[in-house]
């Protein structure tokens, strides 16, 4: 939910920036966009299609989800030299140690659980996955760089709670760091940038 804020974020402001500048939204060309689809797709069957993600063991899941981490960080780092890609690759390494160190889930407390549905922490259990989300409830005591975790929540926007760590936060301020470059100036040094 973050990430597509992030995203609508920075459009809207490039876009802003561009129509007042009375420039062309640019596009940058990047290396290997299609990498971007491979992570997606088993991250979409384990989390978001209702008739795969029931059917998949959570051995599976997390097979899943660090492998489409390993690819968006090859990808990001692949880009590195495009604007927004240093915090982005921040953000997938971050997610990629705290998920990999707490056995390929993302840990979430049961008083973070509790901010996104009120009332019903006595329904879940520790090392309980929560739902079919990437996320698994442990104590702060057990989770290995808990600052790392789900710990930072938004509530009530739009109907809906979130929950999001440090790493989705690098990453949405460098998603916004890019879209927001798309509508400035094409200086020489840019030029460079985009042509590597």
């Amino acid at each position: 939910m973050i990430l597509v804020a992030a995203v609508l974020v920075g459009l809207i402001a490039g876009l802003c920036r561009a129509w007042l500048g009375k420039r062309k939204y640019r596009v940058f060309e990047l290396k290997y966009p299609v990498l971007v689809l491979v992570a997606f797709i088993p991250q979409y069957f384990a989390f978001f299609a209702p008739k795969t993600r029931e059917l998949l063991s959570n051995n599976l899941v997390t097979i899943l989800l660090v492998s489409s981490l390993i690819i968006l960080f090859g990808f990001s780092i692949l880009n590195i030299k495009k604007p927004g890609f240093w915090p982005i690759s921040i953000g997938f390494l971050l997610n990629f140690l705290v998920i990999v160190l707490n056995n390929g889930f993302m840990p979430i407390s049961l008083a973070t659980v509790n901010k996104l549905n009120p009332g019903s922490e006595s329904t879940w259990m520790i090392g309980q996955r929560f739902g079919f989300s990437k996320d698994i409830i442990l104590s702060p005591e057990m989770t290995k760089l808990a600052f790392l975790s789900d710990r930072f929540t938004i509530t009530n926007v739009l109907g809906y709670n979130v929950a999001f760590s440090l790493g989705d936060t690098f990453i949405a301020l460098g998603v916004i760091l890019l879209l927001w470059m798309l509508g400035g100036k094409s200086e020489l040094k840019m030029k460079e940038i985009i042509n590597e």
